[in-house]
């Protein structure tokens, strides 16, 4: 196996992002663009042959519409692409719906259709979006099988930047045909898979309403074909911890029983604030002022809250905590890492990574928990020995939070357990690993 080459110690600059993308332009660890249905569609993680797939391989790939140039090539209902480079409602929007007794009017946006070359069995959406005053957006996703038979378009989501107006939340199961959604994974019902997808945004105002328009600045997904076995992977070398703040969910225990009750329910609002703080992103002491005083990091109760997903009655939900995120930095997305030596690099970038296991008891050592059935966590870094450093919220305290897990281990507790799910955020001043030759991980 050939040795990956190191990434420079001063990478250059990404190119200038005033098209409104950089995203779509640069691709992660070592991969290639994908073109696909003829559309140029951001290929950002991943990519597989025919041949690959039919070897198990652990196959991935992130596509991500963002800018003017991209959500140009969806299909425009009633909305427009702004001067900002956003989707916006057009001034006579046609879409009519109804919630809570309120009528709304909208539009829509229809991604490309994408064929992917191997049959997929998940697909998890994310998005960055605002929806000032009574306004929200919706998030929905159809797919078609190797035979082209159309699935039904599956509502993912229905999302607002707050919850004063509207509350977020996912919807049933929607098992009607080839699909069945998942709180937040649309999963294939045919080990098959499917081999294409066409995502669709719905963007509402309250009728009559003089508020400016929701907008959504980018819209992508992350498809996946992941093996029964995995295997652990050998170091890339990579030595280095980041220094993200520790917080402990366990100290907000009993908080707020409507957006969880804190402690054990707060893993991945506590991780991401632990990721947005080492960004110097975290929100101004404005926006959690409703949070009583004495509470320790009130932040969190906050992150907490604009992340429940009143559905699934809880702040788990994979893309809502990255559209949360969005709100604070330059981007936020959900996917998959075929291996730990993948997140090896984006700690060389200074990227550190929301990583979801679960585990029995006995198989990490050194956690603050026995056993979960899912559990996220922040990847800081990597010991000379190839161990993750990792912030783990379960800590009973912030001080505890640091802890170091043996490779093989995580990568058991992550790989055949979440398929290596990781939230990926960076700010505008962080710099992606740059493309060039995949590697087969």
């Amino acid at each position: 196996m050939d040795q990956p080459t190191f990434p420079p110690a001063s990478p250059a600059p990404l190119p200038s992002t005033s098209s409104g993308s950089a995203l779509h332009r640069r691709t992660l660890l070592r991969v290639p663009a994908v073109a696909a249905g003829g559309v140029a569609a951001a290929g950002v993680l991943g990519t597989a042959s025919p041949a690959e797939a039919a070897a198990g391989d652990r196959l991935v790939m992130y596509r991500n519409w963002e800018g003017p140039r991209l959500l140009r090539q969806g299909a425009l209902d009633r909305v427009v692409v702004d001067s900002a480079g956003r989707l916006a409602l057009a001034a006579s929007p046609r879409l009519t719906t109804t919630l809570n007794g309120r009528a709304y009017v909208g539009g829509a946006w229809h991604s490309p259709w994408i064929t992917e070359s191997f049959g997929f069995t998940e697909l998890v959406p994310s998005w960055k979006a605002e929806t000032p005053g009574d306004s929200f957006v919706v998030i929905e996703v159809r797919g078609r099988d190797a035979s082209g038979r159309l699935s039904s378009w599956d509502t993912v989501a229905r999302w607002a930047t707050g919850d004063s107006k509207v509350r977020r939340t996912s919807f049933s199961s929607q098992s009607d045909d080839l699909a069945t959604m998942a709180v937040d994974t649309w999963k294939a019902n045919s080990t098959a898979g499917l081999r294409g997808f066409q995502l669709r945004v719905g963007l509402y105002r309250l009728r009559g309403a003089t508020t400016p328009s929701p907008t959504v600045t980018a819209i992508g997904a992350m498809t996946s074909r992941l093996p029964s076995t995995w295997r652990a992977s050998a170091p890339l070398g990579i030595v280095r911890t980041l220094p993200v703040p520790q917080f402990s969910q366990m100290v907000h225990s009993g908080h707020y029983p409507s957006y969880g009750n804190g402690g054990q329910a707060w893993c991945s609002p506590t991780s991401v604030s632990m990721v947005l703080h080492y960004y110097r992103a975290l929100p101004t002491s404005s926006a959690y002022s409703w949070v009583p005083a004495g509470h320790p990091d009130p932040w969190i109760d906050h992150a907490a809250r604009m992340v429940y997903d009143a559905e699934y009655r809880g702040c788990g939900n994979w893309p809502f905590n990255t559209a949360y995120a969005n709100q604070r930095v330059a981007s936020a997305f959900v996917t998959r890492l075929r291996s730990l030596r993948e997140a090896e690099e984006f700690i060389a970038y200074g990227i550190p990574l929301v990583a979801s296991i679960s585990f029995g008891r006995g198989e990490l050592d050194g956690s603050p928990i026995g056993a979960t059935n899912g559990h996220l966590l922040v990847i800081a870094g990597f010991t000379p020995e190839g161990d993750v450093v990792v912030n783990d919220p379960a800590a009973p305290r912030n001080s505890s939070v640091r802890r170091v897990y043996q490779r093989a281990q995580f990568e058991r507790a992550w790989l055949p357990r979440s398929g290596g799910l990781v939230y990926v955020i960076r700010d505008a001043a962080t710099q992606l690993p740059p493309r060039g030759t995949r590697r087969n991980w």
